[in-house]
This record gives structure tokens, sequence and C-alpha cells, in this order.
């Protein structure tokens, strides 16, 4: 290999900080909306996720998973969204369109 080769290489950070960690998961007919929820409540507080699942086929598990080093925050955090309940998250929509600018 040449140096030019080896410069396009990307570097692996092999730790195990990032290996992925499963903070849902649930198979039925509201699994995918409540993947997609926790989805986005972590995000929202700057959790990176990757949600598993398919649609198209409802008989096999949604999931969401966390890197590891955000499990704890994570878990956290679904646990405060779900203690708020469905009251906060409309509560939160409706203050996130009255911040929004009039078109």
């Amino acid at each position: 290999m040449d140096n030019e080769q080896l410069e396009n290489e990307v570097t692996v950070d092999p730790s195990h900080e990032l290996d992925l960690e499963t903070v849902y998961s649930s198979i039925g007919a509201e699994a995918e909306m409540e993947a997609l929820a926790i989805q986005s409540v972590l995000e929202a507080n700057g959790i990176p996720t990757v949600l598993e699942g398919s649609s198209t086929l409802p008989n096999l598990p949604f999931s969401v998973k966390v890197p590891r080093e955000h499990i704890e925050t994570a878990l956290q955090r679904i646990r405060e969204a779900q203690a708020a309940g469905p009251s906060a998250a409309e509560e939160a929509e409706l203050a996130g369109e009255s911040q929004q600018p009039a078109n």
C-alpha cells in the first residue's frame, strides 16, 4: 500500500463505548409508533439512535438502540417521558408551535 492509500483509509474506533445497546424492543400493532416516539425523545435530548424494524413486516420486532456510552441517560430520558405521559408531549408540541415564526 502506498501513502495515498493509507491516508484515504478510515480509522476505526475499537472502543466498546460505541457498541449499540437496546433500550426498547417490542412486537405488535403499536411497536413501530412507540419505537418512533422513543427515538424522537432520545434524539431531542442529543442521544444518537438506531431504529430497527420493518413496517412491511409487522411480525418482526421494532427496537431502538443507542451507543453504550449513552445507555444510562437514554433509559432515564425514557422513564421521564413515560412518567410525564401524553399530556406533556402535547404541551411540548404546542410550545414548539408557538415559538415558530408565522408565515
